[in-house]
């Protein structure tokens, strides 16, 4: 097993999830209004906001516990633990965000995440009192504990970026099987106008779905894979999002235009892929953008 293989085992305890579903239906009902979701899920930013804010900090407690050995830097290291204090506020949320509207499996190792996350900030809040009352070496002891687990919960959370794909494209994935020359998708006359039909793509060993939207002459031919979770777009809706026509997943709800695939609603924080298309007598072509090729 590797150093990090006991988390897929955590990932596969349905048990945990007595304790995890109340915590998350109550994490979805304080996010219900759509604008404070989608600014915490980073659709706006066109990436996952919780990565970016956790520099803060992770890189103000590491910088804390470089001070803290140097005997005159010790007053900056308590400045350094107090704006990580701060900055683990907005970080949390968005990832509390992010973890409600995800897959149980990541969001049984995301709970753990979330505990060593909680104590080590738990530490570094004593950490600042004890120093406040004048006790230097047990707040230092605290602090480098919170560090301890920072580093580990850290850890943790790479785990369930790079292993379990959280907040990784789906799309972008699905997208690097097709191939890259023009695919004949039929005719345009067989596409139902004004909601998603389902095409496939030619792939290297396997088809890939693609979720094919007519409107009147334009179509427009996206990954039927959301960039989400993988949601099939194919069985999603046409609908106006923001000012914009959308695709929208059947699973969670993300909506992205048409026009460009941005995500206009979350979860997804990342565009859907997209692909060239042009017609030739009668029959709609598509192949993957040029950044792929």
């Amino acid at each position: 097993m590797s150093l990090m293989g006991f988390l897929d085992r955590i990932a596969d305890v349905p048990t945990f999830d007595k304790a995890i579903e109340p915590v998350r239906r109550g994490v979805l009902a304080a996010l219900r209004p759509p604008a404070v979701k989608d600014f915490l899920h980073g659709t706006w930013l066109g990436h996952p906001l919780h990565p970016v804010l956790v520099q803060v900090p992770v890189g103000s407690w590491l910088s804390a516990g470089v001070l803290d050995a140097v005997p005159p830097l010790r007053p900056a290291a308590t400045a350094m633990i107090g704006t990580g204090v701060l900055a683990s506020v907005p970080a949390a949320l968005a990832g509390a965000a992010d973890w409600s509207e995800q897959e149980p499996g990541v969001r049984r190792v995301g709970a753990l995440h979330a505990v060593l996350n909680v104590t080590a900030l738990g530490l570094y809040v004593g950490s600042l009192v004890a120093r406040g009352k004048g006790r230097g070496g047990l707040g230092r002891v605290l602090s480098y504990a919170g560090l301890g687990l920072a580093t580990a919960s850290a850890s943790i959370g790479g785990h369930m970026s790079y292993a379990q794909s959280s907040g990784a494209s789906h799309a972008a994935t699905a997208a690097r099987a097709l191939q890259h020359d023009w695919m004949d998708l039929g005719p345009l006359d067989d596409l139902p106008e004004g909601r998603p039909a389902l095409r496939t793509g030619t792939g290297g060993s396997a088809d890939v779905p693609l979720a094919v939207v007519r409107r009147g002459v334009r179509v427009d031919v996206f990954v039927g894979a959301c960039a989400h979770l993988s949601g099939p777009l194919q069985e999603g809706t046409i609908e106006q999002v923001r000012g914009a026509d959308c695709l929208v997943c059947p699973w969670h709800g993300s909506a992205f235009d048409l026009d460009d695939g941005e995500p206009r609603r979350g979860p997804a924080a990342v565009p859907q892929e997209k692909l060239e298309v042009r017609m030739q007598a009668g029959h709609v072509l598509a192949r993957l953008s040029s950044r792929h090729q």
